[in-house]
């Protein structure tokens, strides 16, 4: 089969599926979906995503080169479907979940062990055709086996020190190297694809915006987004400025925090003091422009539900005055710290190679060399009209994702600057039209961890049949387990800072 870049790929192994925007989806058979598992390996397309329905598998792709995006779609009607894994592994624990889910089989998944059930739920497969009842007995996890003389293991979690949510590692070790990480997940999973099903846009987007409540801006225009392209809705342009002027508070709030708390692992407490009062400064600023300080629920399908604030402009430029100063004494103070970068500098290694292969976005993947930024490509509005840079570095070490997050802080103030300059006085909100036929919707939205999918159907009355989000830790959690190989114990939590997954965003 000749290659004609990924939509003519999919053109010649499937049919198109109407009213699915703005990407294409396509359907295919058994055969298709193997010519993909044939073609993958060749690169150039990053997987964006893989879930399920009760009989059928969708797979999201991005064409790396081209920037094309699609959706390739298998019926499974003898629950099973074959497994991408073997030549994408960022599809490993995806599968899992799906079989997890949906009951439906990967055929040569090498890896059956459950990944969000824990046999603690109340119903298994609950997106499946049959959902059966709760399992009978908690069956035992059997991490993966690691031997050699003097190797020993170290459990940790999934209950941690501090606030953290929870999540077990298993580390096996020689001394104090770690020769293996194995992570073990789904302690959060609160089933809210289940219930979204069957609830209008407006009820459903609360749900969206509590996935991971640090970036509750990124899920919420995710979801926002997809609703629009399944209705062809075009929202006011004041909504689109204030949705990104948001979406950059948020960035800038976690960033800093992110700084502090990366150093602060590394017995440098000051920079943490610094960074979280530069955070509760931006939260105040969220809180007295739009009414709340992580500013949840201010984003809904058609717009925004708060408007700025009369005294949120005049915070927001004190702000922009105070911040970007602070910031500035920082990375000096960061960059003429030897105790410190004695800790972070080639600490944690993510090879671009690997970074590449997973598909990892966020100041993981582009401390990795890896420039993928959902605002730039495929972009959405207002991005294309503003002007900002996608910083991208080649270490990949615990420096490198540091100094990533210090310059993508300055490039959100840039464009806080931008927005505040084009704000005009207008509607903020448009109406939701019903949908007189079934209509599919997708959007990829840059959070501050990476690029956010949301994939949706709604029905004819307007309902969501089927919504889907994947968070960027689907496709970074991996490469920290691959990152700490090497190191010692004791620089896991700064290397585990410094990559900062969602463990919530992961459970779904």
């Amino acid at each position: 089969m000749g290659d004609n870049g990924l939509l003519g790929f999919l053109d010649g192994i499937g049919r198109r599926v109407e009213r699915h925007r703005p990407w294409p989806r396509f359907e295919t058979d058994r055969e298709g979906w193997t010519a993909l598992i044939d073609r993958l390996p060749y690169g150039g397309w990053s997987l964006l995503g893989l879930w399920a329905e009760a009989a059928c598998v969708h797979a999201a792709l991005r064409d790396e080169a081209e920037g094309d995006i699609a959706v390739l779609s298998l019926a499974c009607p003898e629950g099973r479907f074959p497994s991408l894994s073997a030549v994408r592994p960022s599809a490993k624990r995806l599968e899992r979940a799906v079989r997890d889910l949906t009951g439906l089989v990967p055929e040569g998944l090498d890896d059956t062990r459950p990944w969000l059930d824990h046999d603690r739920w109340r119903q298994r497969q609950p997106l499946g055709t049959a959902p059966a009842g709760p399992a009978p007995a908690v069956r035992t996890y059997d991490f993966l086996p690691a031997e050699g003389p003097g190797l020993h293991q170290i459990p940790v979690g999934p209950v941690h020190a501090g606030i953290i949510e929870p999540g077990h590692f298993r580390f096996s070790c020689q001394g104090e190297t770690v020769v293996r990480l194995e992570e073990r997940l789904g302690y959060v999973h609160k089933g809210t694809e289940r219930l979204m099903r069957g609830r209008l846009p407006e009820e459903a987007a609360r749900l969206a915006g509590r996935i991971s409540g640090d970036s509750t801006v990124a899920y919420a225009l995710a979801f926002a987004l997809a609703v629009e392209a399944a209705l062809g809705l075009e929202v006011p342009p004041r909504a689109r400025l204030l949705r990104a002027l948001m979406a950059e508070l948020e960035r800038l709030a976690n960033h800093l925090n992110d700084i502090g708390a990366i150093c602060n692992d590394a017995a440098f407490a000051l920079m943490l003091a610094e960074g979280s009062t530069l955070r509760e400064r931006v939260m105040r600023t969220a809180d007295t422009c739009f009414g709340h300080r992580f500013m949840m629920d201010r984003i809904v399908p058609g717009g925004i539900a708060v408007d700025l604030k009369e005294e949120g402009r005049a915070a927001l430029y004190d702000m922009l005055d105070a911040v970007p100063r602070v910031v500035r004494q920082l990375a000096a103070l960061y960059d003429g710290t030897s105790s410190l970068l004695d800790r972070t500098v080639g600490t944690g290694i993510v090879s671009p190679a690997l970074a590449h292969r997973f598909g990892a976005g966020g100041p993981v993947g582009r401390a990795s060399s890896r420039a993928a930024d959902a605002r730039r490509s495929p972009g959405y509005a207002p991005y294309p009209d503003l002007e900002f840079d996608v910083p991208t570095l080649p270490h990949g070490d615990v420096n490198a994702r540091i100094l990533i997050r210090f310059a993508e802080v300055e490039q959100s103030i840039r464009l806080i600057r931008q927005i505040l300059k084009r704000l005009e006085p207008g509607p903020a909100r448009a109406l939701l039209p019903a949908p007189e036929q079934p209509a599919e919707g997708m959007a990829l939205v840059e959070s501050f961890r990476g690029d956010v999918l949301c994939w949706l159907r709604l029905g004819a009355g307007g309902r969501i049949e089927r919504a889907h989000l994947r968070d960027p830790s689907w496709f970074q959690w991996p490469l920290l387990e691959a990152a700490i190989e090497g190191n010692i114990v004791a620089d896991f939590p700064i290397c585990n800072k410094s990559f900062n997954c969602s463990y919530s965003g992961h459970d779904l």
